[in-house]
């Protein structure tokens, strides 16, 4: 039960084949369904769909599905993942119902999972945000463990290789599993890009949207340094009655445009899913200009009350993982406009 004023009254890893396939619009009113950035949303869509397939609230399978990769240890999310410039690893989550309840945590330090926080202090504080010591105060005081500072075997390995020059030059978004290393170029020969971000959107059997947006931030990053990843309507935005998004990539570019919210926006005048999703990205190349865009990546994507899905994004190479039935749990590549 929620202890907060609500703001408006409104298959498991074997699922199917992980494949590629072109974007292809759902039917009318497909439910429910989970969509999320990066081929790791494979695994967090299976632990999603589980709680949906058994009728289960979009919210809890959005906290479950990225709970997944908050425990994976990699480069790029969760206690895995490569730390800030000062050798500290720091993550950042939020949480959004079909309410419009939200919760988010940012430049927390030691804890296994922001975003189960992050859904605490929606349930349990007054607040919206909380933030570095204050984050990980409650977050204890909830019952959540202090974890291990100390870096995992590859973020320490990769950090002492960037102190070497201690240059920070932010590597766009690093999660691709085949393409997981801190010092690739921006851009890799397959078109990969780097990246450091989990986003999920669901849909339940009821029809009610949730989403989850949970990160650790640019690696080498500044000490402080916040992206889009945990702020409501940049890097996760859901409206029960029209839609929901969330965003990948450079997340100062996504606060610019508060991203996720315009593409919802755009879902409400009428845009498909892709498509609001594809003026949001124009809308950021159009601000940066198209030479300087192409030095960076950002990506949305997007489901509608319809069960129809969408992406896009600046640069090829970013892709989404769709679930929605226990056979359907695929690879889309993202279309792309640079």
């Amino acid at each position: 039960m929620l202890h907060r004023r609500r703001f408006l009254q409104l298959g498991s890893l074997g699922l199917g084949a992980f494949s590629f396939a072109g974007f292809k619009a759902a039917g009318p009113t497909r439910k429910p369904i989970v969509i999320s950035t990066w081929d790791t949303g494979i695994a967090a869509n299976a632990a999603a769909w589980e709680v949906l397939r058994n009728g289960g609230r979009a919210l809890d399978a959005v906290e479950k599905g990225v709970m997944v990769t908050e425990s994976s240890l990699n480069c790029c999310v969760g206690l895995g993942a490569n730390p800030d410039r000062d050798g500290y690893v720091t993550l950042d989550s939020c949480i959004m119902d079909e309410h419009a309840n939200c919760g988010s945590v940012a430049f927390l330090e030691r804890i296994k999972h922001p975003v189960s926080v992050a859904r605490r202090v929606m349930e349990k504080t007054p607040h919206v945000m909380l933030v570095g010591s204050g984050a990980q105060q409650f977050a204890v005081a909830e019952g959540f463990p202090l974890e291990s500072p100390a870096l995992s075997p590859d973020a320490q390995k990769a950090y002492q290789q960037w102190l070497q020059k201690s240059e920070y030059k932010p590597v766009i978004n690093i999660e691709n599993s085949k393409n997981q290393t801190a010092f690739a170029p921006a851009r890799l020969d397959n078109g990969d890009w780097n990246h450091d971000t989990i986003g999920m959107v669901a849909m339940d059997a009821n029809g009610n949207l949730s989403g989850s947006c949970t990160t650790s931030g640019m690696g080498f990053k500044m000490r402080g340094r916040l992206g889009d990843s945990p702020i409501i309507g940049a890097g996760l935005f859901v409206d029960n009655e029209i839609g929901a998004a969330t965003a990948t990539g450079q997340g100062e570019d996504v606060i610019r445009i508060c991203g996720s919210h315009l593409v919802v926006e755009l879902m409400r005048q009428g845009l498909s899913p892709e498509n609001a999703c594809k003026k949001a990205v124009e809308r950021i190349i159009k601000i940066k200009g198209s030479q300087k865009a192409k030095e960076i990546q950002v990506g949305f994507i997007a489901i509608n009350k319809k069960g129809e899905y969408g992406g896009f994004c600046i640069q090829k190479g970013f892709s989404f993982a769709v679930c929605y039935a226990d056979n359907k749990n695929f690879m889309v590549n993202g279309k792309y406009i640079l």
